[in-house]
């Protein structure tokens, strides 16, 4: 069963259209349930009617023009109740009803199951028999089971279906294909998208059209002579230690690199108008799909073979390849599978308007990255035919989390609307840059920023920062191939230090583990949120840990304004451990002729073991500060990098909330600075409610600092309070952010966050 399954999905997976992966579902489910018939019928989104898309058994021609109604027949009600429905006799149900042209009239018994997608039912999947009979139970959880696995493939397929045939180049305006993702920095971007990878990867090549055959056919040519050349270097470096057999291999490798296997499929589809590239990742895969799928074990291994192969001629023709920065243009959408921080960096940023990521969510650290730089970001848009789109015209929504492809001429002008908008709050924010943030009624809140490059103290300083709530000093690391030396992080700790004297600057100490990795030091885990991250790992590698304390508190000289901050904290005892190294490196500093003071020295809370201690920690440190990003995902024991719950992930969960008051409860009258420094005190509905609850500071990206400010110019505290009061009653988070929605309106502040047109699409 498990196999059958595997080898139906791969097949599925590996068709390319969707009318062709409908008939492999209808044809193998028949074949493999021994039903008489198999049929698939797909929701239309415009009519909501179920369309009969792909059939063995019955009428086939009448496949994509029949349908049902939304309340009409079995298959509509196996949809609206998102349930499978299994029957002896359909005809007798009070909701059978006949599809004229089908030929179903003769089938009796019926078994029906939803085929759902993120809680959206997609469409129906039916199998039939002409006698009378019930589908057994075995019978119905193969056909769920099947469904469920299919629910993803399917969903894609539509999506990709939807553009497939369509040239980037040629293609007019006004499809407005919509996409759904998450927000992940809020604004607006039009433009082109420039679709990016990374290296040797075949599964995330895009396909790109080109009209120059001869030059793509070239390059695919001499990228293939230089692997069979490293494949004859490579026998004949090892053909000593080898057998006759075993020496054949490499003949067979270079017979699959022949004109007349691979090769020539590759030429093929560059004169039907793919690049070499993409026409190697549809060859190379097709094949490695149809060895999948066999039965034998060895000739199923031999699809590593092959994907070995494909990933050496990528390489080949990468070498002579644009580089990214070369391919740039114009200023463009960059969409990927996954983007990371490195992708960007090779990117010169004013050539970035928007940032699309199929996979991350929300809190993501390229999504953190595109809200300190401004740039208008979806994350988590696992539905988006990625490939499809390099060269093509897109709208970024970064406040809903939609895509747009090919948009209208009607579209594109409603959300340059929003652009201007955006421009003129823009403008009045620049107003603010040097007034206090104060509310009416004269409550003074400080305002930080989060930095992790030296182009961020300009920035911040640029729109009215105070100090650094965080420095993230896990950045400089990961932008090197080792670690840096003490020296080097006394220069990169010196330029934040100095950037803001006299106001304070918190660097926290090295937070690497979870979803942040240094390629130079590995951790591979099972759980790795819950493994060796932040203060385990440095703790446990001393000689990491005194190098950055030293590095910190020898940048400070003179200066004065060095706060260390402690991440991951879970226990006393690390405080305890910690403190007794910042002191001797303190001391040994000191002794060394440097004009130092002892640092201020504070801890992260953002795990619940830390909450329920926060008054014990407290009496340790000077300051505590928040981490509501992590807090919120061990809360609610989401991965906040998992596209897949990024709906749950919700800082305004009311456990959340109450967690977050909890701390200010237990620490009021300790003396302590508290400060949240998580991407909640960054979004202006979070800061009032921060506020109200008595945090100290509130640190976020630069790009978000001017709306907080002006959001906390233009209210009172007693009306803060008011707010915090009636949220705090819910039990819902999303009555929580429509409440507050509905508050900041009254009180006239909404319109100093976003464009108002936002709330229209």
């Amino acid at each position: 069963m498990l196999n059958l399954l595997r080898r139906i999905t791969q097949e599925v997976t590996a068709a390319e259209s969707l009318p062709a992966a409908l008939d492999i579902i209808v044809r193998r489910v028949r074949r493999s349930m021994r039903a008489e018939v198999c049929s698939i019928y797909l929701v239309d989104g415009s009519t909501s009617e179920y369309v009969l898309m792909a059939t063995r058994g019955l009428n086939a021609d009448v496949a994509g023009t029949v349908s049902l109604k939304s309340d009409e027949g079995l298959v509509s009600l196996v949809g609206r109740r998102a349930e499978p429905v299994n029957l002896e006799d359909a005809h007798i149900h009070p909701s059978f009803h006949y599809l004229q042209g089908t030929g179903e009239e003769r089938y009796r018994s019926f078994l029906g199951v939803p085929i759902i997608h993120h809680r959206q039912v997609l469409g129906v999947l039916v199998v039939q028999h002409e006698d009378k009979r019930r589908f057994d139970e075995g019978e119905e959880a193969f056909l769920i089971t099947l469904s469920a696995q299919l629910a993803g493939v399917i969903a894609h397929a539509e999506a990709t279906g939807a553009i497939a045939n369509l040239n980037a180049n040629t293609a007019p305006k006004g499809f407005d294909f919509r996409y759904k993702g998450v927000p992940g920095s809020s604004g607006v971007a039009i433009g082109r998208g420039v679709v990016v990878f990374p290296p040797a990867d075949l599964d995330v090549i895009p396909d790109r059209r080109t009209t120059d055959f001869d030059e793509e056919i070239q390059d695919f040519y001499q990228a293939l002579e230089a692997v069979r050349q490293d494949i004859r270097r490579a026998s004949n470096r090892i053909s000593q230690h080898l057998s006759a057999d075993e020496k054949a291999l490499f003949d067979v490798y270079l017979k699959i690199l022949d004109d007349n296997s691979i090769a020539g499929e590759v030429v093929k589809k560059i004169k039907e108008g793919n690049w070499a590239q993409g026409a190697l990742r549809h060859v190379i895969l097709a094949h490695i799909g149809q060895f999948n799928r066999m039965d034998d074990p060895y000739l199923r291994e031999r699809a590593s073979d092959l994907r070995d192969l494909g990933r050496r001629i990528l390489s080949h023709l990468q070498e002579k390849a644009p580089n990214i920065v070369e391919r740039f243009s114009e200023p463009s959408i960059i969409v990927g599978e996954e983007l990371t921080a490195s992708m960007l960096g090779e990117i010169p940023i004013d050539k970035i308007k928007g940032l699309v990521s199929v996979m991350g969510s929300g809190n993501s650290h390229v999504a953190i990255l595109a809200r300190a730089m401004g740039i208008p970001t979806v994350m988590g848009a696992l539905d988006l035919p990625y490939a499809q789109l390099d060269k093509v015209d897109l709208i970024v929504d970064g406040y809903l989390g939609k895509i747009y492809t090919y948009p209208s001429e009607a579209l594109i002008e409603n959300y340059q609307q929003i652009v201007d908008e955006e421009r003129l709050l823009e403008e009045e924010y620049e107003t603010l840059k040097d007034l206090p943030c104060e509310t009416l009624d004269g409550y003074r809140l400080a305002l930080y920023v989060n930095t992790g490059l030296t182009a961020d103290v300009a920035r911040s300083l640029d729109r009215g920062a105070e100090g650094i709530g965080l420095y993230r000093t896990e950045v400089p690391f990961m932008v090197r191939d080792r670690f840096p030396t003490e020296a080097e992080q006394v220069v990169i700790y010196r330029q934040q230090l100095e950037g803001f004297a006299p106001a304070p600057v918190t660097v926290r100490t090295l937070d690497i583990g979870g979803d942040k990795a240094l390629s130079y030091f590995p951790i591979n885990e099972a759980n790795p949120f819950l493994g060796w991250r932040g203060i385990r790992v440095t703790l446990d590698h001393l000689e990491i840990f005194m190098a950055q304390i030293r590095a910190m508190i020898k940048a400070s000289a003179d200066l004065h304004n060095l706060k260390i901050m402690l991440p991951m904290i879970s226990n006393v005892a690390e405080v305890e451990e910690a403190l007794a190294l910042i002191r001797r490196g303190y001391a040994e500093i000191k002794e060394e002729g440097y004009n130092v003071k002892m640092p201020k020295v504070g801890v992260m809370i953002e795990i619940p073991a830390a909450v329920y201690q926060v008054k014990e920690l407290s009496e340790l440190v000077d300051f505590l500060s928040v981490g509501s990003n992590d807090l919120t995902q061990y809360l609610l024991a989401v991965d906040r990098n998992n596209p897949r719950v990024a709906d749950l992930y919700n800082s305004f969960h009311p456990s959340v909330l109450r967690a977050l008051f909890s701390i200010v409860d237990q620490v009021r009258g300790e003396g302590v600075g508290l400060s949240v420094c998580g991407e909640m005190a960054g979004d202006p509905m979070g800061a009032i409610l921060l506020m109200a609850m008595g945090y100290d500071v509130l640190s976020m990206s630069s790009t978000s600092l001017p709306k907080v400010k002006a959001v906390i110019r233009n209210i009172s505290m007693a009306q803060a309070q008011y707010m915090l009061n009636e949220v705090m009653k819910l039990s819902h988070a999303e009555a929580v952010t429509q409440t507050m929605t509905r508050l900041m309106r009254e009180a006239n502040i909404e319109r100093l966050i976003r464009p108002a047109k936002t709330n229209e699409n």
